[in-house]
């Protein structure tokens, strides 16, 4: 089939938005990227970097709901609902509890399994378009506990999920060796998950990436864009383009709700903390405390230590005791991770049932949508770049529903 080539607007430029603008511009279109974050402040350039194709049940779960009060950040846990930012997270507390109950959950897990299971193949081939496979590793990640209840409790539980494309195994002694050559804590037990993988640069990747944009004659506009409605999108910031795709992340709402469509997301915020890797192995794939739910992850010349799920708005100021816990952590630890540390936070964009938001506007017929992928954005990037595409060149939809359509929360109107 002949492929119609159009002027397409990609508002964001996260890795899911490049990634979209690139495979786009491969296929031929005129594109124009258009995003105000020069600096990659956005959760994309600053995640754990984990390739995480094993994260096949959605976290709008039972086993979610039922753990949250013992993982609360006041009890040393991840899980924060700020008082101060309760605008912003109340609303969707009871979109998550429906979302969790046990039906919707293993539809959501279904779902997302297929498109894990594609995740991994799609970021091989975006990263020979970039002329960087380097960039994707596919060597696994190490999960360790540090007491035998919960190393006991946290093996059985890996061990009757639903992993997808990715296994486990109990970590061999090597494995443990080199575990136990980074940390001062004894390490009471740990798996090996293979198949998973991880971005081996984040910095190096959004360079690649918008290298290969320019080259197959893409444009980036640092601006906001503003979306206005004359039955399809009519203009896109004073910007001519015949289609338009949203993947604006967190910001998605504001841009969707002039044409009809209930966004009920969520800034689901995390924190890291960076600093010189002079004495992290530079061949050691992400490593997971999950007793302390931090994950460390080794780049390109720095090391990072990443962990919290803190719901509010994408504009709120930082909490700076999150960033005081993970150097606490890093201490605790006795990891080869000196400061001064580099401090970030950036906001996942969460949709109640923790599934992204992918498809084709049903209230304009020019509009796109990409984004809400929660903690997986960078492990789904490519794969929804290609979904993206496929639906720009004019593929049918299902005869049943896509259970990432937007349509799924109802419209404003």
């Amino acid at each position: 089939m002949e492929v119609l080539l159009q002027n397409i607007a990609i508002v964001g430029g996260g890795v899911v938005g490049l990634s979209v603008a690139v495979t786009l511009a491969r296929a031929g279109h005129p594109i124009t990227l258009i995003d105000d974050d020069p600096d990659r402040g956005a959760a994309s350039w600053g995640n754990a970097g984990h390739l995480a194709v094993e994260q096949v049940a959605p976290l709008a779960s039972p086993a979610s709901i039922r753990s949250a009060w013992r993982r609360r950040f006041a009890a040393g846990g991840a899980l924060h609902l700020p008082l101060g930012a309760t605008r912003h997270w109340l609303p969707f507390v009871p979109r998550f509890l429906a979302a969790s109950r046990p039906a919707r959950f293993r539809a959501g897990s279904a779902a997302l399994a297929a498109l894990l299971g594609e995740a991994m193949p799609a970021w091989h081939r975006l990263a020979d378009a970039l002329g960087r496979p380097d960039l994707v590793r596919q060597d696994g990640h190490l999960v360790v506990w540090e007491s035998a209840r919960t190393a006991a409790a946290g093996e059985a539980a890996w061990r009757a999920a639903d992993t997808g494309a990715a296994s486990l195994r109990t970590a061999d002694p090597a494995d443990l060796a080199r575990i136990g050559a980074l940390t001062t804590v004894p390490v009471a037990g740990a798996l090996r998950f293979e198949g998973s993988g991880q971005i081996a640069d984040l910095n190096a990747l959004a360079d690649a990436l918008e290298a290969t944009l320019r080259a197959n004659g893409g444009r980036i506009v640092r601006d906001r864009a503003v979306l206005t409605r004359a039955g399809r999108v009519a203009a896109v910031g004073g910007h001519d383009a015949d289609l338009v795709v949203v993947a604006a992340g967190a910001r998605s709402a504001p841009l969707l709700r002039p044409f009809g469509h209930r966004v009920p997301i969520v800034a689901e915020r995390g924190y890291h903390i960076r600093a010189q890797a002079d004495r992290w192995p530079a061949d050691l794939p992400p490593v997971v405390f999950e007793d302390r739910s931090t994950i460390v992850t080794r780049y390109a010349d720095t090391v990072q230590a990443a962990s919290f799920v803190e719901f509010g708005g994408v504009d709120d100021p930082p909490d700076p005791r999150k960033w005081d816990r993970l150097e606490r952590h890093v201490a605790d630890l006795g990891l080869p991770v000196s400061p001064p540390f580099r401090r970030w936070m950036g906001a996942r964009p969460t949709l109640p049932d923790y599934l992204p938001a992918i498809g084709r506007s049903a209230h304009a017929d020019n509009l796109f949508y990409a984004f809400g992928h929660q903690h997986l954005g960078l492990t789904l990037a490519a794969v929804t770049a290609e979904r993206i595409a496929a639906l720009v060149a004019g593929e049918t939809r299902a005869a049943t529903p896509d259970p990432f359509d937007l349509d799924r929360f109802g419209g404003t109107r």
